[in-house]
C-alpha cells in the first residue's frame, strides 16, 4: 500500500528529498547514483534488524546533534560520503515516529535508483518491466504463496525471482525487486511491485514544475533551477513560476505530488507544530 506521512514526517522526508536531488544534480555518475541507492538499502536493512536503532534516531527528545553523531559513528567508513549526508539530513529532522523515519529512508533509496534509471533512459522499460512482473506473481498462487511464505528462506526467494529476472531486466529494476522480496515489510509482494510501477510511472509524468517564490526570480536565476531540475528528471522540465510574497523568503517547487519546501514561511510552519507537540 502507498506510504501514508504525518505532517512532521512529511517535512522530514521533503528535506532529505531536497538534499538528495542537490547531490544527484552533483553528480555525473549514474554509477553513483546506482551505489548510493544500494547503500541506503543496506541501511533501511540494518533499521528494520535494529528496533532500538531506529527508535533512537527518531527520537524527537534528543538533540539532533547526538542523533546525527550516532549515524556518522555507525556509518562512517562503511557507505559513501553522498549516503552519509543523506542520512546525516533524515536523523536531524523530526519524525512522527521510527516506522515512519524507516519507510522515510526506503522511500529515498527507492527515488535515487529511479533517477537512475530516467538519467540511463531506462525510466519507462523499468516501469514497464515492474509492471509486468506484477502481473507474473499476482497471476500465480503458488509463487505468491512461495513469496509470502514468512518461513521461508529470505535467500531462496531472492535467489528465485533473480532466476525469473536474470538478463530480462535493468539493473535498477534487479535492485528494486530484491529488496522488496527481502524486505516486504508487510506487503504483498505482488501489491509492492505495483506499487514500484506506480512510483515509476509519475516520476515519468513529471514535466512541469510549479514554482512560487517570494520575490520575482531574474531571468538567470529561471534557467539555472531549469536546468537543475531537467538534469534531475533526464527530461525537458517547463517551470511555471508564481510570485507569493507570503512566503517571506525562498521557493516551493511542485512537480507531480512532489512538494520540496524551501520558504521561510514553510519552515516557520514547521517551527511552529514542533513547539505545539
Amino acid at each position: 500500500m502507498p506510504m501514508t506521512l504525518h505532517a512532521a514526517s512529511r517535512e522530514a522526508l521533503a528535506a532529505a528529498e531536497l538534499r538528495l536531488l542537490e547531490l544527484a544534480d552533483a553528480t555525473t555518475s549514474t554509477d553513483d547514483l546506482a551505489k548510493l541507492g544500494e547503500e541506503l538499502f543496506a541501511v533501511l536493512d540494518v533499521l528494520i534488524g535494529q528496533r532500538s536503532l531506529r527508535g533512537a534516531l527518531a527520537d524527537a527528545s534528543s538533540e539532533a546533534a547526538g542523533r546525527e553523531q550516532l549515524v556518522r559513528g555507525l556509518f562512517a567508513g562503511k557507505v559513501s560520503e553522498a549516503t552519509l549526508q543523506i542520512l546525516v539530513a533524515v536523523v536531524t529532522a523530526r519524525w512522527s515516529s521510527p516506522r515512519e523515519l524507516v519507510d522515510g529512508v526506503e522511500s529515498l533509496a527507492r527515488t535515487t535508483l529511479l533517477v537512475r534509471a530516467e538519467r540511463d533512459g531506462q525510466l519507462d522499460s523499468t516501469e514497464d518491466e515492474l509492471f509486468r512482473l506484477g502481473r507474473i506473481v499476482a497471476g500465480s498462487n503458488e509463487l505468491e504463496l512461495l513469496l509470502a511464505d514468512p518461513a521461508g528462506d529470505v535467500s531462496g526467494k531472492v535467489a528465485l525471482v533473480d532466476s525469473l529476472i536474470q538478463g530480462k531486466v535493468s539493473p535498477v529494476t534487479k535492485t528494486l525487486v530484491g529488496q522488496l522480496v527481502r524486505n516486504p515489510r508487510g506487503v504483498r509482494v505482488a501489491d509492492g511491485l505495483s506499487e514500484l510501477a506506480d512510483l515509476a510511472a509519475k516520476r515519468r509524468q513529471r514535466s512541469v514544475a510549479h514554482v512560487r517564490s517570494a520575490v520575482a526570480l531574474t531571468a538567470e536565476q529561471v534557467d539555472r533551477l531549469t536546468a537543475t531540475l531537467t538534469t534531475i528528471y533526464s527530461r525537458p522540465i517547463a517551470l511555471h513560476v508564481e510570485v507569493d510574497p507570503s512566503l517571506g523568503g525562498g521557493l516551493t517547487i511542485k512537480i507531480g505530488d512532489e512538494i520540496i519546501d524551501g520558504s521561510v514561511a514553510g519552515r516557520l510552519a514547521a517551527l511552529r507544530r514542533n513547539l505545539a507537540s
